[in-house]
C-alpha cells in the first residue's frame, strides 16, 4: 500500500500498488484517477513500469528524475535501496526518486540498453542526463 495526494483536491489516499499501475485507482474524495507518477506522501520511490515510463519520466517536467534500474535477486542493488528511499523521504519535492524491475520491465531496460544493475539514469524535462552504473 502506498499513499498518494490526489493532484484535483490534494486528498491522501491509500491505495494498493497493483491497482495503481493498471490504472484503477480513484480518489476517495472526488474521484479524480490517481497516476502513478502522483506525488508519494510517504516519501517512497515509486514504481516504474514499460507502461508507466512514457508518462512518469519521458514526460515529467521540472524537478529531476531519478531511476534505480534493479532487480530483486542483486545484491547491489538491495544494498542501495535504503538510501534511495531515504532520499525519497529528504526531497520535498526538489526531486523524484523512482525505480524499475528490469526483469518485469524488460522493454525499458533494452530501450536503455542496461546491462548490469544497478544502474541509476537521471532525467531532466525528459531527458537523459547521466547514466551511474554499478
Amino acid at each position: 500500500m502506498r499513499v498518494i495526494e490526489c493532484r484535483e483536491c490534494k486528498a491522501k489516499n491509500r491505495v494498493d500498488e497493483e491497482r495503481l499501475q493498471k490504472g484503477e485507482a480513484k480518489c476517495g474524495r472526488c474521484g479524480a484517477q490517481l497516476e502513478p507518477g502522483s506525488p508519494a506522501v510517504d516519501g517512497k520511490p515509486f514504481v516504474v513500469t514499460d507502461a508507466s515510463f512514457q508518462t512518469q519520466i519521458l514526460q515529467a517536467t521540472g524537478a529531476p528524475v531519478l531511476l534505480d534500474c534493479w532487480a530483486p535477486w542483486c545484491g547491489p542493488c538491495r544494498m542501495i535501496a535504503p538510501v534511495l528511499d531515504q532520499l525519497a523521504a529528504e526531497s520535498n519535492g526538489q526531486y523524484q526518486i523512482t525505480k524499475l524491475n528490469v526483469d518485469e520491465n524488460p522493454r525499458t531496460a533494452a530501450e536503455f540498453k542496461i546491462a548490469s544493475i544497478p544502474t541509476l539514469l537521471i532525467f531532466n524535462d525528459g531527458k537523459l542526463v547521466d547514466r551511474l552504473i554499478g
